[in-house]
């Protein structure tokens, strides 16, 4: 290698370090840089971050100054208030203390004239002090009976005008969301035959046939002169109707001898029972009601074939309990309560004759035996006035049992039975003193009682109104209620010639 080599190499050599150094000091020169761009980056970001909390700190003290001046104004009124409410005391109590001393000086002055009175009257007539007291109390009564009569007679007025008004509306709104059903015939209990034949066969040799089919069902058979029928007789009309749907099946078989007989009889049996169950939970479903024990819900299907003056006894107690419920709705009484009460209330007509005593403290008995609301029980044995009512509920059922009954074409009765119902109202009104006449009208719903004016009075034609009343109520059996009106007038005529 000769010296110019070498000294290219060196001079390379030199000239590389040159190179490297001055990269390496750019390098450096833009870390530099890069380092203090992001600290002052991160300055700015402290800086920012310090100016939001100090922003935010500012904001939450602004908002502490603001709750604490609204408190403070607020205590300030509240201050304000309370002044001015000790200042309403402090006038009240100068006001009760003025009429106090009023009160007393009255009172002394009212002391002052009694002395002076009982002095005067000792000195006049000799009187002793319990005499005067008499004579006073006597004066009194007479100058103030007219005043408290007049506001006796305008308060009672105003009470019962009030009273009937709203009765009479809470009724019609009840009576109008119903939709009665027409009332069921009387369970048919003759049975059509398909020639007259037939009667000797379910008489049957020596009468074993129908010897069979009464101790079976319970029921009297009664075969007469009337052609191609037989009647079935019995009081119950529960195994009337058993009777009949077994008979019935008995003559479209044709074969009729005792076994056959307790066959169809037993069969008739359960048909009877499966429709009595069905009836009883249709009521329910009708009316939307649960947990009713199953033994109820039989004696409710039974209901279906009792009558009560040509009233199904069913369909009036499923009628009562929609009243029951939209009268207790309009009077803020529970609806389901009033339902439950409307619908047993005559539960106890399905009982037989095991059970002694009236239908409504049966039925009230056995809807206690199987947990029912002690309401809805008291409803049921109340209902007739039997026992007390412990609750609005008996009054309830008395008013819609009532409602029910006076529909027109619910119940049917016989004209003789009207005639002496109608008479009898009239006799009562007519052996009351000062009574000219009386007259029975609506069928009865009505009795119209004309006075003597010169004998009675306003207040006395008043009194008897309700003395009538009482003694229909507890004289007679009738449905649904009567009213009584008395009719005082005096009339004064001259004639100018």
């Amino acid at each position: 290698m000769n010296s110019d080599q070498i000294v290219g190499l060196v001079v390379g050599a030199v000239v590389g370090i040159a190179l490297v150094f001055v990269f390496m000091k750019r390098r450096l020169k833009q870390t530099q840089e890069s380092v203090r761009a992001q600290l002052d980056v991160e300055a700015r970001e402290a800086r920012l971050a310090l100016r939001e909390e100090q922003a935010e700190q500012e904001l939450e003290l602004k908002r502490r100054e603001s709750e604490l001046e609204t408190t403070q104004r607020e205590q300030e009124r509240s201050a304000e208030q309370l002044s001015h409410r000790e200042l309403d005391l402090d006038e009240k109590s100068e006001d009760i203390q003025k009429q106090r001393r009023a009160l007393e000086d009255a009172e002394h002055e009212a002391a002052k004239v009694r002395r002076l009175y009982r002095m005067k009257i000792h000195q006049i007539s000799q009187m002793d002090q319990d005499a005067a007291r008499q004579l006073l109390l006597k004066d009194t009564e007479k100058e103030c009976a007219q005043e408290i009569h007049d506001m006796r007679r305008t308060i009672i007025r105003r009470s019962e005008s009030e009273v009937n008004d709203e009765a009479k509306r809470i009724l019609l709104a009840a009576m109008q969301r119903i939709t009665s059903q027409p009332m069921n015939d009387a369970t048919a209990t003759v049975v059509k035959l398909p020639s007259e034949e037939m009667k000797g066969r379910i008489i049957g040799r020596e009468g074993r046939n129908i010897r069979t089919f009464e101790h079976a069902t319970g029921t009297t058979l009664m075969i007469d002169e009337t052609p191609d029928s037989v009647l079935i007789s019995c009081f119950d009309p529960v195994r009337r109707e058993i009777a009949r749907i077994a008979l019935n099946a008995l003559l479209r078989d044709g074969r009729i001898h005792p076994s056959s007989i307790e066959e169809e009889v037993i069969k008739a049996e359960e048909e009877m029972h499966a429709n009595v169950v069905e009836l009883g939970e249709n009521a329910l479903r009708k009316l939307r009601l649960n947990s009713v024990h199953p033994e109820v819900v039989v004696l409710l299907g039974k209901l279906h074939y009792r009558l009560s003056n040509n009233q199904n006894t069913l369909a009036h107690s499923v009628e009562v309990a929609n009243l029951c419920a939209l009268i207790a709705s309009e009077i803020g009484l529970d609806p389901v309560i009033a339902k439950r009460a409307g619908l047993f209330h005559d539960i106890g007509k399905a009982v037989d004759e095991e059970y002694s005593g009236s239908h409504a403290i049966v039925g009230a008995d056995i809807i206690k035996q199987h947990g029912e609301d002690p309401r809805v029980v008291n409803a049921a044995a109340a209902h007739h006035k039997e026992v007390d009512a412990e609750s609005a509920y008996a009054g309830l059922v008395m008013v819609a049992d009532a409602l029910s009954a006076v529909r027109p074409g619910a119940r049917a009765s016989s004209i003789d039975g009207f005639i002496s119902r109608v008479r009898s109202i009239e006799a009562i009104a007519q052996a009351e003193t000062g009574v000219v006449d009386a007259y029975a009208i609506q069928a009865g719903r009505e009795v119209r009682v004309i006075v003597e004016p010169s004998a009675i009075d306003d207040d006395q034609a008043r009194q008897l109104a309700r003395k009538i009343r009482s003694r229909i109520e507890e004289e007679l059996n009738y449905p649904g209620s009567i009213e009584i009106t008395v009719i005082r007038e005096q009339r004064f005529s001259e004639t100018a010639v």
